[in-house]
């Protein structure tokens, strides 16, 4: 990995006493795609990822954004440009959506000043754009699970970021949901030019809505590329463990 490296882990070894998750694991996320990262559970997808927010420290590497690693930027300038949405999500019990989405807009906001004409209109816009606008005075708590996730990416819309991080964004949503965050994650990615790197546990939904998949196993990177090339029984069985027939459908493995 070299200093031209837009968005990309280097050598990342994340340890727990002595057991190690990650072991020297480098990978570069192309700009403006969709890169999902698959793997059982344990393997040391979620931890790779909470290595952008610092919510885990890792032994030794470096998080790379624009050639430089990430502590040598401001957290205010990498807020505007990277935003991280965790799997877990707190919020005060009260909030109502607008509220919530708002949120977005402080890496923008400057000490004394509230929100602006400009930051209106963007939060409006992230509420038309994931289907809130009717529910944008309504309590957080009293939504559906699928429309608190929206709510959660409507706020991550407002920071406009460059990249967009996903862990696990349709956990706890039945499939109907799913697919509305998944559709609505492609779309942000189509219109905005937004890259997004998520993890997704859900073999087919990652063929079929990402650019190029992250295999890994036992802390390891064992496959990049595009999903019809990498995608193989051999390497569902090496991940998983287990048997499964690949076939194409609409152009795509399933």
């Amino acid at each position: 990995m070299n200093n031209s490296v837009y968005f990309g882990f280097k050598d990342i070894t994340i340890q727990y006493g002595k057991k190690k998750i990650l072991e020297n694991l480098s990978v570069e996320f192309p700009k403006g795609r969709i890169t999902t990262i698959i793997g059982k559970n344990g393997c040391g997808k979620s931890s790779l990822l909470k290595t952008v927010s610092k919510a885990v420290l890792p032994r030794q590497g470096e998080v790379i954004y624009g050639g430089k690693r990430l502590d040598r930027y401001s957290p205010k300038f990498l807020a505007q440009k990277i935003a991280y949405l965790a799997q877990v999500h707190t919020s005060p019990p009260d909030i109502d959506v607008r509220t919530l989405v708002s949120y977005g807009r402080y890496p923008y906001s400057k000490f004394g000043r509230g929100l602006t004409e400009k930051d209106t209109v963007i939060i409006d816009n992230a509420l038309e754009r994931t289907g809130l606008s009717g529910l944008q005075n309504q309590i957080l708590a009293t939504l559906s699970g699928g429309e608190r996730q929206r709510a959660w990416i409507a706020m991550t819309i407002c920071q406009e970021p460059e990249i967009l991080i996903l862990d696990e964004p349709t956990t706890y949503l039945d499939v109907r949901y799913q697919l509305q965050i998944l559709k609505l994650i492609r779309q942000l990615n189509q219109e905005y030019g937004i890259t997004i790197v998520m993890v997704l546990h859900d073999i087919n939904q990652s063929l079929y809505y990402s650019d190029e998949i992250v295999a890994m196993k036992d802390g390891k990177m064992i496959a990049h590329g595009l999903p019809e090339e990498i995608l193989t029984g051999e390497l569902v069985r090496e991940v998983y463990d287990v048997n499964l027939d690949i076939r194409t459908v609409d152009g795509k493995p399933f």
